[in-house]
């Protein structure tokens, strides 16, 4: 009798079971199904490994923003207390004011005006200009005419101003412009502009080419001298005029002087009966019956133990019944001008060492404060105007402590001083960290 062979049942589906203890469970279809997945997995495992990479990449070649400086001052406004109430004059123009700083104020509306021997400001200003008189030199000398002679002789009976002269004589340079400034003698002035551009007229034309470079724009000169009433400013222009000749050495040695010792003319007196008083060191007079009194002053005050100029110009001044001279009453109107407002100076700190005009901020980081290396002083008006403004530098992605970051710009009235602001503190450049996570 054949025997039959066992063969297991299949079971639905095509898969074999085989049962009892060591008998495996077969299944052909999952395992095909793990194979496909498999590779989709790997492939979607590289893929996010390539974004993670790439994002990487993106985040650290993204560029990082510069850092900024914020200013903490950026201001305007004025040096503390009362601004001082000055004593104008009560007829004519007026002002005064701080060389470096600016004027205090003006009165009487700024119109041109005849201004009689402040034009010889201008003429000392030419000259000297043309021909600088270095410490103690005298300069070359300069021959009296016949035809300077006989100016002088015409100029006497006018009753104008005048220093004697002769013909022949020799003038230093120097001796001709303390002819000119001190006693104010209309005669030297016209020696002097001849002596420099060959005649009075070519030399005006210098007169109002300087006054243009200058910006006067109120003023034209007709003469030398001023005796003629066409020579016209304001007291606007003529403290401008006067700021600029005193920073001449030789200038302000001379317009200092009470009196001088000319070759022919012997001891001649200062006409500004104001120098000497009050501290009043200068400068120049002027006055005829069409210009009034005429004064540009200069005086010194100590304040914080320093020597600070106050300039000041006062423009037709008529004759009063208390004040029947002209020259006279602008010099009284001088001295109550300074009087009003000479004492109200203060010295005031504007930035201390140290201060904090900014910040130094970054997307990364908290930053560094922003401060004064140096302080600025001021001698000023209380009420006088102060700007402080802050202008950073080109900053990269870290700073060092100490290291310059700014510059600040601390203006008052038109005196600028510049301070540089250095970083307080280290900021590092931004992290990896920073760079991956930033959005």
């Amino acid at each position: 009798m054949r025997r039959r062979q066992f063969r297991p049942r299949a079971a639905s589906g095509g898969a074999v079971r085989l049962h009892g203890v060591g008998h495996a469970e077969f299944r052909p279809r999952a395992a095909r199904h793990a194979r496909k997945l498999r590779p989709r997995l790997l492939i979607a495992g590289a893929a996010v490994l390539v974004a993670a990479v790439a994002w990487v990449a993106v985040q650290l070649l993204r560029p990082v923003p510069p850092m900024a400086l914020a200013a903490s001052v950026t201001t305007v406004r004025v040096l503390p207390g009362a601004a001082p109430r000055a004593d104008w004059p009560g007829q004519g123009e007026a002002v005064i004011g701080l060389p470096g700083i600016g004027l205090l104020g003006t009165h009487g509306g700024g119109r041109p005006v005849p201004i009689a021997s402040l034009a010889k400001i201008m003429t000392a200003y030419v000259v000297l200009r043309e021909h600088p008189l270095p410490a103690d030199q005298s300069g070359p000398a300069i021959t009296v005419t016949a035809a300077d002679a006989a100016a002088y002789a015409s100029d006497q009976r006018q009753g104008q101003s005048v220093v004697k002269v002769q013909p022949g004589e020799k003038l230093t340079e120097l001796e001709a412009l303390e002819a000119m400034l001190v006693p104010s003698g209309n005669n030297i002035a016209s020696v002097l502009a001849t002596w420099d551009a060959g005649s009075e007229g070519a030399f005006v034309a210098k007169m109002n080419a300087a006054a243009r470079s200058i910006g006067l724009g109120g003023t034209r000169y007709a003469d030398a001298s001023g005796a003629d009433p066409a020579t016209v400013s304001t007291a606007s222009d003529q403290y401008r005029l006067t700021v600029r000749a005193l920073q001449i050495p030789a200038f302000r040695q001379i317009v200092a002087m009470p009196q001088v010792m000319l070759p022919v003319a012997g001891v001649a007196y200062n006409v500004n009966a104001a120098l000497g008083h009050d501290g009043i060191t200068g400068v120049k007079t002027g006055s005829t019956s069409e210009a009034g009194g005429c004064l540009a002053f200069a005086a010194i005050r100590t304040v914080a133990k320093r020597p600070v100029t106050i300039v000041g110009v006062v423009l037709g001044v008529q004759p009063t019944t208390a004040q029947p001279s002209e020259l006279y009453g602008a010099i009284s109107a001088a001295e109550n001008l300074l009087g009003s407002v000479g004492g109200d100076l203060e010295h005031v700190q504007v930035v201390t060492p140290g201060a904090v005009l900014g910040r130094v901020s970054s997307a990364w980081t908290s930053g560094s404060a922003a401060v004064a290396a140096t302080g600025v002083s001021v001698t000023a008006w209380p009420g006088t105007p102060v700007t402080v403004t802050v202008t950073p530098r080109p900053l990269a992605h870290s700073v060092s402590q100490g290291q310059p970051v700014a510059q600040a710009t601390v203006t008052v009235g038109s005196d600028v001083s510049h301070v540089t602001l250095d970083a307080g503190q280290a900021v590092p450049a931004p992290s990896v960290s920073w760079q991956l996570t930033r959005l």
